[in-house]
C-alpha cells in the first residue's frame, strides 16, 4: 500500500508546475503576463523561513521514499499524505479554470481591439497609448502553454483521486471523500458562472467600443469634408447596393431560374419552430405579426439589414421610414406586414410567391439580406387551401435550391426531434451541409422537457442525419408578445449564464449560443459567399448585354432603344396635343358635326311619336294639337338628355377623327395606337356632360317650341328642304325593309339568278290585296277595318294562301308607311311655293302645310341646342375631357401590366430587356468596385 502512494505522490509531484505572475499596465487595460518557472516550489517567494523549512523536509520526504536508491523511512500518515493531494490537485484545478478562461477572453479580446483599431481614424496618438500586436501573440501563446501543462497534472492527480485503492491505503472515507468533491464542485462552478459573467462584460465592452467607433469615423467624415451634410450626403452603404441588385436580378428574372444567382440567407423551419422570433432577434425589433396558432407568414419576406444611426425600417416602395424605438411604428408595421401578406393571397390562396421586401437599419447590426418563408406544416386545417403544403414545400425547396442561399434551418428544441419536417427538406437540399447553419430555438423549454444528452445530441450534429457548418443554441422568448428585444436579449443572457445543461463538463462552447454569435456567423458567411460569386454574376450579364446590343442593331439599327416607361411618356404627349387641337377645330364644323348628331338621335323619336301619329290623324287641327302636346312632352323630358348625349358623341368623333389624322402624318408611330385608342375610350367613359347643362337646354328648347310662326322664305325653303330630306331618308328604309320582306324584283331575280321565299310569295299576295285597298282609298288611315282585315284573308285563299289577320297587319305597316310618305313629299313639294299664301292664311291655308311648320320647329330646336352644345364644348367640356384623360394616363402609367399589355411588340420587348440587362451589370459593377474597396 506504502509502494502505491508514493508511486502516485511521485508522479503528481513531477509533473507540477509553480507559475508566478507578471503585471504590466497601460492607460487602456490591464495585460497580465504569466512567465512559467518549472524549477520554482509551488510556494510563496515573500513566506518566511518556515516555508523553507518545508521545502527541505518535502525533499527529504522524497529522497526517503525512493526505493531506487534503497532509502527507506516510515511512511507518513495516509491523511496528511491525502490532504497535500487533494490541496494541490484543487489549487492546480482553480488555476487551470482561472487561466483558462483568461485565455478564452484574452484572445478574443485581442482580436476585437485589432479590428476596433483598424476601424479608426488616422489618429497617431493613440499608437503610443495601445499595446503592440507582438505583445498580445507572446502573451496569448504563453497562456496556451501553461494550459495544456496544468490539464495533464490535472488528468494525473484525477487518476490518483479515483482510485479505489489509494482511497483504501490511504483510508478515508467515502462520505469524506463525496462532501470535499462536492465542496470542489460548487467551487468549480462558481468559476464557470464568473467566467461566463466576464464573457459578457466582454461583449458589452466591445459592443461600447463598435459605437465609439461609430462616433469616431461619423466625426472624421464631417472634419474631413468639413460640412454639416445631411445622411443623404453620405455614400450608399455596401448591403444596400447589394440588396438593389437583388431587388433588380428579381425583376428581371421572376423564376429565379438561373444557375448562379447572389446568395441570400434563406431562414427555413417548421411552424411555430420560432424562425420569425430568430430572424427579429437578429434585426433587434419586433418587426413581425403574431398569432396563437395561426399562419402568420403568408409570403416571403426579405428583410435587408444594415447599420446605421438610428433604429429604423422601410419598404422598398415606401418612403415611410418607423422608428423601431417606438411602439407606435412598430406596432404600424407589423400591421403593414400583414396586410402585405393578406393582399398578396388572392383567389382563395392561403400562401403567396410575392415577395415583401423591406430595409431595417440600427446600431450593430450584422449586413446581410434574409428571407422569411412560410413555416413548413405537416397537417392542413379547413380554412386553408387545399394546395398549402405542397406550395409551401415548393416555395422553400425553391430558395433553398440556390447553390449559393445560405439556409438557416430553424428546429424546436421543445418538441421531440422525431417531428421536425424541416430535416429531411435541408438534407435534400444540400447534403453535405456546406451552406446549412442549424439553429436550436426554444432551449429554455427544451431544458426542462428534453433530455439532456439529446439536447447535446443535436448540438454537436449527431443525432440529426443532415449536416451543418454550425449548430446554434438560441432563447427568443418567454412567450410574451409584450417583451421588447432588450428583454428578450437580457433573458437570453441569463439563461444561458446559469443553465447547467451548456456549461457541465464543458459541452457546448460558448460561441455556439446566443443570438448575437449566431447572427455573427451568418453574417460572415454572407459575405464570404458574396465575394466568391459576385464576378461570375457580373460576367454573366456583360455577355448577355453583348448579345443583346447586336440583335438589336440588327434589327433597329435608325431607333434608340426606349422602354415603355419612356415610350410611354412619348404616347401621353402626343394625346395631349392632339386634346389641345379639339379647341381649333371652326364653329362651322363644330355646328354641322352637332347638327348631324343631333338629328341621328332625334329623328327616329320625331318621326314614330310625333309626326307619324299626327299626319294621320285626319285633320289640321288634331294635327297642331297633338303637335303641340308631344313636342312639350319631348322637351320637358327626354329631349334635354338626348342633346346632351348627342353633344358628348360629337365631341368623342372629333377626337377620335383628329388621332385618326394623326396617323397619317409621317412622323407618326404606330407602336402607340393601342395605347391612345385604349387611354380615349376609357376617358370617354368616364367622362360625363355637366349636370347643369340639361337643365339650361330645357329652358331653352321650351321656349324655342313655342314659337309657330316662321319668320320669313328664306326659313320657310329651309324648312321644306328638311322636310322632304327627312323624309327621304325616311323612304328609303322602309323600302328597304319592303325589299327584304317582298323578295327582289323581276328584274333583279332574272339577272342575278335569284328566288322568292315561300313566306315572300305569300307577303305578296297579301301585298297585292292592300295595293287595291289603298288604291281605292288614297287617304285610308293608318289602321285596317276587321272587314277589310277579312276580304284579303278570303281574297288570298282563293290563291290557296292561308294567312291570319296579324300577318296581314305586319304586311300592311310598311306598305301604308310608303304610301303615306309618297303623299308627304308630295305635300312638301306643293308647299315649297306657298309661303305667301300661309302668312296671309295661316292655319286656313288651303294647301296643308302643318308637316313644314313642324320641321321648322324642330329646325329651329336643333339649331339652338347645336349652339348651345358647341359654347359648352368649348368652353367646358373639352378642358374637362382633357383632366380624364389626364387621370387616366396617370393610372396607366402607374399600372406596368397595363403598359405591358398596351405596349408590346418584339422592338419593346427587346428594348426593356436590354435596358434591364444594362442596368444590373452597372449596378453589379458599381457593388464590386465597392467592394474591392472596403478589402
Amino acid at each position: 500500500m506504502l509502494r502505491i502512494y508514493q508511486n502516485s505522490y511521485r508522479r503528481t509531484a513531477k509533473k507540477a508546475v509553480v507559475y508566478s505572475t507578471k503585471v504590466a499596465c497601460c492607460n487602456h487595460s490591464t495585460l497580465c503576463n504569466i512567465t512559467s518557472h518549472p524549477r520554482r516550489p509551488p510556494h510563496d517567494q515573500h513566506s518566511s523561513g518556515s516555508g523553507n523549512g518545508r521545502q527541505r523536509q518535502h525533499e527529504e520526504f522524497l529522497l526517503a521514499g525512493n526505493p531506487a536508491r534503497g532509502w527507506s523511512i516510515p511512511p507518513p500518515s495516509r491523511g496528511y499524505g491525502m490532504l497535500v493531494v487533494r490541496i494541490l490537485r484543487g489549487a492546480l484545478k482553480l488555476r487551470y479554470l482561472v487561466l483558462g478562461g483568461a485565455i478564452g477572453g484574452g484572445v478574443s479580446l485581442s482580436k476585437k481591439y485589432e479590428d476596433w483599431k483598424d476601424g479608426l481614424p488616422d489618429m497617431n496618438w493613440l499608437k503610443d497609448a495601445m499595446p503592440q500586436g507582438e505583445r498580445w501573440s507572446q502573451f496569448s501563446k504563453n497562456l496556451l502553454e501553461v494550459g495544456a501543462v496544468v490539464k495533464n497534472a490535472i488528468d494525473i492527480a484525477k487518476e490518483d483521486l479515483t482510485s479505489k485503492t489509494t482511497v483504501a491505503a490511504l483510508g478515508i472515507t467515502t462520505d469524506e471523500s463525496r462532501k470535499k468533491f462536492e465542496k470542489m464542485q460548487n467551487q468549480v462552478e462558481t468559476l464557470q458562472t464568473e467566467i461566463m459573467n466576464v464573457q459578457i462584460k466582454y461583449q458589452k465592452e466591445l459592443e461600447k467600443m463598435e459605437k465609439e467607433n461609430r462616433d469616431l469615423r461619423t466625426q472624421y467624415i464631417l472634419l474631413k469634408t468639413n460640412k454639416k451634410s445631411s445622411a443623404k450626403k453620405i455614400k450608399k452603404s455596401l448591403i444596400d447596393m447589394y440588396s438593389e441588385v437583388l431587388d433588380e436580378l428579381s425583376g428581371y428574372d421572376t423564376g429565379y431560374t438561373m444557375a448562379d444567382h447572389l446568395p441570400r440567407v434563406v431562414v427555413v423551419g417548421d411552424q411555430s419552430s420560432g424562425k420569425t422570433s430568430v430572424l427579429e432577434s437578429i434585426a433587434k425589433a419586433r418587426i413581425f405579426p403574431r398569432g396563437s396558432g395561426e399562419m402568420m407568414t403568408r409570403a416571403p419576406v426579405k428583410v435587408t439589414l444594415a447599420e446605421g444611426p438610428y433604429h429604423v425600417a422601410q419598404f422598398r416602395d415606401s418612403e415611410r421610414e418607423y422608428d423601431l424605438t417606438k411602439e407606435s411604428d412598430l406596432a404600424d408595421l407589423r400591421r403593414e406586414v400583414e396586410f402585405r401578406m393578406r393582399a398578396s393571397v388572392r383567389g382563395g390562396k392561403t400562401v403567396s410567391n410575392e415577395v415583401i421586401s423591406m430595409t431595417v437599419k440600427g446600431p450593430g447590426l450584422q449586413r446581410m439580406v434574409l428571407v422569411d418563408l412560410p413555416g413548413i406544416i405537416s397537417t392542413m386545417t379547413v380554412d386553408m387551401a387545399s394546395d398549402t403544403k405542397d406550395s409551401i414545400h415548393q416555395m422553400t425547396k425553391h430558395y433553398m435550391s440556390n447553390p449559393n442561399a445560405i439556409i438557416l434551418c430553424i428546429q424546436d428544441g421543445s418538441v421531440d426531434a422525431e417531428r421536425s419536417n424541416v430535416t429531411d427538406l435541408v438534407m435534400q437540399c444540400d447534403p453535405l451541409g456546406r451552406r446549412t447553419i442549424f439553429v436550436l430555438t426554444k432551449v429554455d423549454l427544451a431544458e426542462e422537457l428534453a433530455d439532456p444528452e439529446r439536447i447535446r445530441k443535436i448540438l454537436s450534429g449527431k443525432l440529426f442525419p443532415m449536416k451543418a457548418l454550425g449548430y446554434y443554441a438560441v432563447v427568443t422568448g418567454r412567450g410574451r408578445k409584450d417583451d421588447s428585444i432588450e428583454a428578450i436579449r437580457q433573458y437570453e443572457e441569463d439563461f444561458f449564464k446559469n443553465s447547467k445543461l451548456f456549461h457541465r463538463r464543458g459541452v457546448i462552447m460558448p460561441h455556439q449560443v446566443t443570438s448575437r454569435n449566431l447572427s455573427m456567423a451568418v453574417s460572415d458567411r454572407f459575405w464570404k459567399m458574396v465575394r466568391e460569386t459576385i464576378e461570375q454574376q457580373a460576367d454573366a450579364f456583360k455577355a448577355t448585354r453583348f448579345n443583346l446590343e447586336t440583335e438589336w442593331k440588327n434589327n433597329f439599327p435608325r431607333l434608340r432603344e426606349s422602354g415603355r416607361d419612356e415610350l410611354f411618356d412619348k404616347a401621353k404627349g402626343e394625346i395631349l396635343d392632339e386634346v389641345v387641337t379639339l379647341s381649333q377645330i371652326s364653329a362651322k364644323k363644330w355646328d354641322d358635326t352637332l347638327t348631324t348628331k343631333l338629328w341621328e338621335k332625334l329623328s327616329n323619336y320625331v318621326f314614330e311619336n310625333v309626326y307619324l301619329p299626327a299626319a294621320q290623324s285626319g285633320s289640321q287641327n288634331s294635327f297642331n294639337t297633338m303637335v303641340d302636346i308631344k313636342l312639350r312632352q319631348w322637351a320637358e323630358q327626354a329631349l334635354p338628355a338626348k342633346s346632351v348625349e348627342a353633344g358628348w358623341e360629337a365631341l368623342q368623333q372629333e377626337f377620335i377623327s383628329l388621332m385618326d389624322h394623326s396617323k397619317k402624318s409621317q412622323d407618326h408611330d404606330g407602336i402607340f395606337d393601342q395605347l391612345k385608342s385604349a387611354v380615349v375610350d376609357e376617358a370617354i367613359r368616364r367622362h360625363s356632360w355637366e349636370d347643369k347643362a340639361i337643365d339650361m337646354l330645357r329652358v331653352i328648347q321650351l321656349n324655342t317650341l313655342e314659337d309657330r310662326f316662321v319668320h320669313d322664305k328664306a326659313e320657310w325653303d329651309q324648312a321644306v328642304k328638311f322636310l322632304e330630306t327627312s323624309v327621304t331618308a325616311k323612304l328609303t328604309q322602309t323600302e328597304e325593309t319592303l325589299s327584304q320582306m317582298f323578295g327582289p324584283g323581276q328584274m333583279k331575280r332574272l339577272t342575278h339568278w335569284q328566288y322568292l321565299t315561300q313566306d315572300q310569295q305569300k307577303r305578296r299576295s297579301v301585298k297585292n290585296e292592300l295595293d287595291k285597298i289603298l288604291k281605292n282609298d288614297s287617304k285610308h288611315l293608318p289602321t285596317l277595318s276587321y272587314d277589310e282585315l277579312t276580304t284579303v284573308r278570303k281574297n288570298v285563299q282563293r290563291e290557296n294562301v292561308d294567312v291570319d289577320t296579324d300577318y296581314i297587319r305586319q304586311t300592311w305597316f310598311p306598305v301604308y308607311r310608303k304610301h303615306f310618305l309618297h303623299q308627304a313629299l308630295q305635300r312638301a313639294k306643293d308647299c315649297r311655293k306657298a309661303y305667301y299664301l300661309y302668312t296671309q292664311q295661316g292655319a286656313e291655308c288651303e294647301i296643308a302645310c302643318s308637316d313644314v311648320v313642324l320641321f321648322w320647329r324642330i329646325q329651329q330646336v336643333i339649331k339652338i341646342t347645336g349652339n348651345a352644345l358647341r359654347q359648352q364644348v368649348i368652353n367646358r367640356e373639352a378642358r374637362r375631357l382633357d383632366k380624364e384623360i389626364k387621370a387616366v394616363l396617370d393610372e396607366f402609367s402607374e399600372d406596368d401590366d397595363k403598359k405591358a399589355h398596351l405596349l408590346t411588340g418584339k422592338r419593346v420587348l427587346l428594348a426593356e430587356e436590354l435596358i434591364k440587362v444594362r442596368q444590373i451589370q452597372e449596378k453589379l459593377e458599381e457593388f464590386i468596385n465597392s467592394l474591392n474597396q472596403e478589402k
